[in-house]
């Protein structure tokens, strides 16, 4: 970082944007293996809480890098460049005022403990998409396990690279045992109360 910079602060803080907004900022962290249901959870969580007025933005893993992550591979370091990057992105939409749903593999720990401290603990919401990797694989909707298996895929989580399941996640989803329904609702009893303004 260049000696020769300086923050710079403005006179509208996020307490402003967060009273405009009529409710609380949080990023809510997906993780969880491909094929977990991650997506298709912050998706349905987002419609539900648009249409209540929130004020939402979803940051999903592949969507991420078609641009601002295009430059990084899937080796250890670029993960974690990877999740680096996507925690600063969400850290500037959780200082605007907006509810971030952060749909994205993040295999190790270490590397989710860093975008935590970035977000700031009070700001981060950690939900394990909890689902075996025999059901993922199953599911395999994009194929990808498949050429995982056949040595397409280097460095794919779950087959030859680990995925680290969270130590003490916020709550817990259990996609393989419950409905999108049930998920759902458990889900929105859980982050709603977290969303009112004090």
């Amino acid at each position: 970082m260049s000696k020769n910079i300086t923050q710079h602060v403005y006179s509208i803080s996020k307490s402003d944007r967060l009273k405009n907004n009529g409710h609380q900022a949080k990023v809510i962290w997906f993780v969880g293996l491909s094929g977990s249901g991650k997506s298709t959870l912050a998706g349905n969580i987002e419609s539900v809480l648009h249409q209540k007025g929130y004020k939402t933005y979803i940051l999903d893993g592949d969507n991420i890098r078609f641009g601002l992550n295009n430059d990084l591979g899937f080796s250890k370091r670029d993960r974690s460049e990877n999740i680096r990057r996507i925690a600063e992105v969400a850290r500037l939409f959780n200082e605007a005022g907006t509810i971030v749903l952060s749909a994205f593999i993040s295999p190790l720990e270490s590397d989710r403990n860093q975008a935590r401290k970035l977000i700031g603990i009070e700001n981060f919401i950690e939900i394990f998409v909890h689902c075996p990797l025999h059901i993922c694989e199953k599911r395999d909707v994009k194929g990808l396990y498949a050429k995982a298996r056949k040595g397409l895929i280097p460095n794919f989580t779950g087959i030859d690279s680990p995925f680290e399941p969270p130590k003490q996640p916020d709550i817990t989803i259990k996609t393989e045992m419950e409905s999108l329904e049930i998920s759902l609702k458990n889900i929105l009893e859980f982050i709603e109360p977290k969303l009112k303004l004090e």
